[in-house]
């Protein structure tokens, strides 16, 4: 549409003015820039050039007000113009603008120069004379010459014949009108594909009657491209739904009306109808599938996540189909949320398939007899077979199996969208209850080259229920059954993440002293007493709080709601109180007490990990305060917190994204030649520099990260053994230093089988190293993880002997194959008689029960003479090599042996 902006002038009055010397200017603008200038433009607006122009905004150079309208110009004056704004189309708005002469009106010339530049052409009709006048390039535009006898004759012929009539009721609006509002009219051009905009509106004398009808006429055609586009789209999607034997529906579940494609009506084999609604549709599904249909359309319609289905349709003709539907939510309606999905008869792909299946009676000779579960699936993920153990495992017999999706055998438990895949997932019997399943996928192709997948199904259910015993026993303290480390991070991250995070207090306490009552009167006497300050926690704290036991003699107080018992500052004061006391033990009264530190939230964003590292903060504050006193956690000591936390989270980051690296420092025997290589794991810091374990050891384990770490080293160890050279016919072992990843810890033989068996390292090569406090007190769980291993080949060796607490008597006792006799003992055994007897006792011991010894440290000749002498097998130091990145120790193994004194 193109609004000519008053004033404006007829096309057959003569020229008002010569005096106009100034060209025309137009500009077309996108956004509301200008992209396109002519020179008139130029002129108008006072620069050099129309490309000066470009990028300037129209507002910025055509302004209008009371006065008129006006081009604003770079030295801050104007110029009078008049301006027409046009229809948009693709290439943007298009202003045209020229000077203002003194009466206010464009010249002809100019008028009819505007109106070529926008594609327009206007007319004027005197009601008196009965005769339209039209302007030039509306004779132009319409393709009629000047001389025709009927010029309106011509232009109607020239109209569509199925607008005609509207165009009468056009003409007769016009002369009635009463109130002088334009109107609008689009029309179509007999022989070719133009629209043409008519736009006009009637002008009324001094007695309110009409006596002039004035307008314009554009040409729209590129304006309605679109919707010719939109309409050929949509006859190529019905084109495509039939071949396809797809149809496409949509269900207002607040209404229960549906509406359907025709297609679908189709599929359906019923007449298209006025009203379907929910109900009408689910009496074509199937008798034996209408309730799961119905429960996973609900499922859509209030959860709103996208479903895939397939089930049978009863025809009227008493034919039976089978669809696959999906659905997905569409909300926003005003007459309430609408479910918007497609249908598709796969009754033939299906009717394949099952031909398939009974051409594979040999595949189910062979399944049937094994004792686990096994299915064949096809791309889709659909069974198409299944043994008899997966029928029983399941609870449902073939003929129900078949058909059915992965999706619809997974446990809500477990994600049903999860593709099929190797590992544990969770499905669901005929009954409702879960089967926990260890799946062993194979893909493969059938001889018509379809895809299918064979699974097999382990069922787990009694071993991870096992393990989940075994879980819960690691997450609660053995000595006073009080929650452990694990169980209280999961809890404070339960309360965090909870509307009342802002009301959890979290209090950590030590007992002081309590090193004296060990040493005084034995562990078992400090094992009594830290039971008896459990049993007073658990007694004396209020509703709802809970205690637990962290690790030693550190305990924390878990309280949900603060406000509940008056306050943290109330509360830490009661838990000091439950803490001085005297407890009798062997015979004797103990007076104890411990130093608290307390700790809430800052903010939404504190996590369980903060809030513990808040309190402990604030314990140790207390601690240095003096016995039996409490403190609250401030800014200062969050600050000094913080600072750890930091470097925590990026130590965190450098594990998640492979940023640390091993260096290896080989171990030899007497001749020099490489038996083993333990992986000293770096940390290639990005502000720090290359930082060794020392670093960042105490900031993994205030994190909780040395596990991660461990399985860390452990994968990339056993990944870069894996490339290792051999040496004479063998293989390096590789020697891995454990600390987060325990033989107590129920994944512990899982997670490491699992690292060796990705691996392909031989398990004799791998040695697991653990400091010889890991061994003591091993419960028979553990030990048992242990054997289990040894059985496949591994070794474990006990690092740093003699610096625990245990004696030489104790050796006997430790599940390890290998003894690494401290650098502290090997450092003085060439000046320190003790220090020789020591490292000669390990020696012989360790030799007498069948076990090999390797010494740390060796940094000097005289070491490694006197270690040989006494018997020593392998050593490792600075004196052989350091520790060196893995292409360095790479180029080693190339060298062969190293040079060892004579």
């Amino acid at each position: 549409m193109a609004e000519l902006v008053e004033p404006a002038g007829s096309a057959r009055e003569s020229a008002l003015s010569d005096s106009l010397s100034a060209e025309a200017g137009w500009v077309r603008c996108s956004d509301g820039l200008v992209v396109q200038a002519n020179l008139g433009a130029a002129v108008l607006a006072g620069v050099h050039a129309p490309e000066e122009l470009i990028g300037q905004s129209l507002a910025g150079l055509l302004a209008e007000d009371q006065f008129g309208q006006r081009v604003l110009r770079p030295d801050g004056t104007s110029v009078e113009v008049t301006a027409l704004r046009l229809e948009p189309d693709a290439a943007g708005t298009t202003v045209v603008f020229a000077p203002a002469v003194h009466n206010g009106l464009f010249s002809v010339e100019e008028l009819v120069e505007v109106q070529r530049v926008s594609g327009l052409g206007s007319f004027v009709h005197i009601v008196a004379e009965g005769r339209t006048y039209y302007s030039e390039p509306l004779y132009e535009l319409l393709g009629v010459g000047h001389g025709h006898e009927d010029t309106e004759a011509a232009l109607l012929f020239k109209t569509h014949p199925e607008d005609l009539p509207a165009v009468i009721e056009f003409r007769e609006r016009l002369i009635e009108s009463t109130d002088g509002k334009p109107i609008e009219l689009e029309l179509r051009e007999r022989d070719s594909d133009r629209v043409f905009l008519v736009r006009a509106q009637p002008v009324f004398n001094e007695h309110g009657a009409v006596y002039q009808v004035r307008g314009i006429v554009q040409d729209i055609s590129k304006l309605r491209e679109p919707d010719r586009q939109r309409s050929l789209d949509r006859r190529l999607f019905e084109d495509a739904q039939r071949v396809a034997l797809l149809g496409t529906w949509a269900w207002n579940t607040t209404t229960g009306e549906c509406v359907w494609s025709t297609m679908l009506y189709e599929l359906f084999g019923v007449e298209p109808r006025p009203v379907m609604t929910y109900d009408d549709y689910l009496e074509f599904v199937h008798p034996d599938d209408r309730a799961w249909v119905d429960r996973t359309w609900r499922q859509l319609a209030e959860t709103g996540e996208a479903v895939v289905c397939e089930y049978r349709v009863l025809r009227p003709d008493g034919s039976i189909r089978v669809f696959r539907c999906r659905g997905a939510s569409f909300a926003g309606r005003k007459d309430g949320p609408v479910m918007v999905g497609t249908a598709q008869d796969v009754t033939e792909q299906r009717s394949t398939e099952s031909r398939m299946q009974r051409s594979s009676q040999r595949f189910t000779d062979l399944v049937a007899i094994t004792p686990v579960g096994i299915g064949l699936f096809d791309a889709g993920e659909r069974l198409v077979d299944a043994n008899d153990a997966l029928c029983r495992l399941l609870g449902m017999d073939l003929e129900r199996l078949r058909g059915t999706t992965a999706e619809k055998l997974t446990h809500p438990e477990h994600d049903p969208k999860a593709r099929l895949a190797a590992g544990q997932r969770v499905m669901v019997t005929a009954a409702g209850d879960p089967v926990y399943c260890e799946l062993n996928v194979v893909s493969s192709v059938a001889d018509d080259g379809r895809r299918f997948w064979l699974v097999v199904f382990q069922d787990v259910t009694e071993r991870l229920r096992a393990a989940e015993l075994l879980r819960h026993q690691a997450t609660h303290d053995d000595l006073t059954g009080l929650p452990g480390r694990v169980a209280v991070k999961d809890l404070l991250a339960d309360l965090l993440s909870a509307p009342c995070a802002k009301d959890v207090a979290l209090l950590f306490c030590d007992v002081d002293n309590f090193k004296r009552v060990n040493d005084s009167l034995g562990h078992d006497a400090g094992d009594e007493l830290l039971i008896a300050l459990a049993r007073r926690l658990e007694d004396g704290l209020p509703e709802g709080c809970t205690a637990a036991r962290m690790s030693g003699d550190e305990y924390v107080v878990i309280c949900p709601d603060q406000n509940k018992v008056g306050g943290v500052d109330a509360l830490a004061t009661k838990v000091a109180h439950l803490f001085r006391t005297a407890v009798p033990v062997r015979g004797q009264l103990l007076r104890v007490s411990a130093s608290v530190g307390a700790a809430v939230p800052t903010g939404p964003d504190t996590t369980a990990a903060d809030l513990l590292r808040f309190a402990d903060a604030a314990m140790f504050e207390a601690k240095r305060r003096g016995a039996g006193r409490v403190s609250l956690a401030n800014a200062a000591l969050m600050a000094s917190a913080d600072s750890q936390m930091y470097l925590e989270g990026q130590l965190r980051e450098a594990l998640g994204n492979d940023g640390l690296v091993l260096h290896y420092q080989p171990v030899v025997g007497v001749d020099g030649t490489i038996l083993t290589a333990e992986a000293l794991v770096r940390w290639p810091h990005p502000d720090r520099g290359l930082l060794s374990p020392a670093q960042f050891l105490p900031v993994a384990e205030q994190g909780d990260l040395l596990r991660d770490l461990d399985r860390w080293v452990l994968r990339t160890a056993l990944r870069e053994a894996k490339t290792w050279p051999e040496l004479g016919g063998r293989q390096v072992s590789v020697a891995i230093n454990l600390a987060g990843l325990v033989p107590g810890d129920p994944e512990f033989v899982d997670v490491v089988a699992t690292a060796i068996a990705g691996s392909g390292v031989e398990w004799e090569r791998v040695v697991l190293e653990l400091v010889e406090t890991s061994f003591v007190d091993l419960p028979s769980r553990s030990r048992t993880a242990m054997a289990d291993l040894v059985s496949r080949g591994v070794r474990f060796a006990v690092d740093d002997f003699g610096t625990g607490y245990s004696s030489l008597a104790r050796l006997k006792d430790l599940p390890a194959q290998i003894i690494k006799v401290d650098r502290r003992f090997v450092a003085g055994i060439g000046t320190d008689p003790s220090d020789f007897a020591v490292a000669r006792a390990v020696v012989d011991l360790a030799r007498a029960m069948g076990r090999s010894c390797v010494a740390e440290g060796v940094e000097t000749a005289t070491q490694f003479s006197m270690l040989r002498d006494i018997g020593v097998e392998a050593y490792q130091g600075w004196l052989l090599s350091r520790a060196v990145p893995a292409d360095e120790f790479r180029a080693l193994l190339d060298l062969g042996p190293l040079h060892v004194p004579s």
